[in-house]
């Protein structure tokens, strides 16, 4: 029994759907703007940076990153991770039939453990794909300051189908 190699994209569609997602995670997706989120980098590892802003303090004494604010980037990158890994399931489809999945997609459960005071002059967060099925994708994700301390963690289940 033979099987069928992988399809792949070629690397002038890779290059465009490449641009697309990160047009989508930090212009596209309002909110991603309000926490002032930036793509370092999307592969290996995907990362996001933001800066810490005077809008984005919780606690007025400390300026102290507010608790919000950590729990909305760390959602937002596990969905980003997840169309990251369904782009790359649907290697074979152009960048506009890969974007279209993301319609659905939707946050079912998200649990966030504040390790240690949010506290920096920016952040690095970043997502790993744990699972990714046809109807439910799982993540964690990490939050570490620019001194490399790790402030929080989470993990989350998102719809995907």
């Amino acid at each position: 029994m033979s099987t069928s190699p992988p399809a792949v994209r070629s690397s002038a569609e890779q290059a465009r759907l490449d641009a697309g997602l990160i047009k989508l995670i930090e212009h596209d997706i309002t909110f991603n703007q309000v926490l002032g989120l930036k793509v370092q980098q999307l592969r290996p590892d995907f990362l996001v940076r933001f800066e810490m802003r005077p809008e984005l303090i919780g606690h007025a004494h400390y300026g102290r990153l507010h608790g919000g604010v950590i729990s909305a980037t760390l959602d937002a990158m596990g969905g980003c991770a997840l169309m990251l890994a369904i782009a790359d399931k649907h290697a074979a489809e152009t960048t506009e039939q890969v974007m279209h999945r993301f319609v659905k997609m939707g946050t079912i459960d998200l649990r966030v453990d504040f390790l240690r005071q949010g506290l920096g002059s920016h952040f690095i967060a970043s997502a790993e794909v744990m699972r990714l099925g046809g109807r439910v994708g799982s993540t964690q994700m990490r939050l570490h300051n620019d001194e490399g301390t790790l402030i929080a963690t989470a993990a989350a289940a998102y719809i995907v189908s």
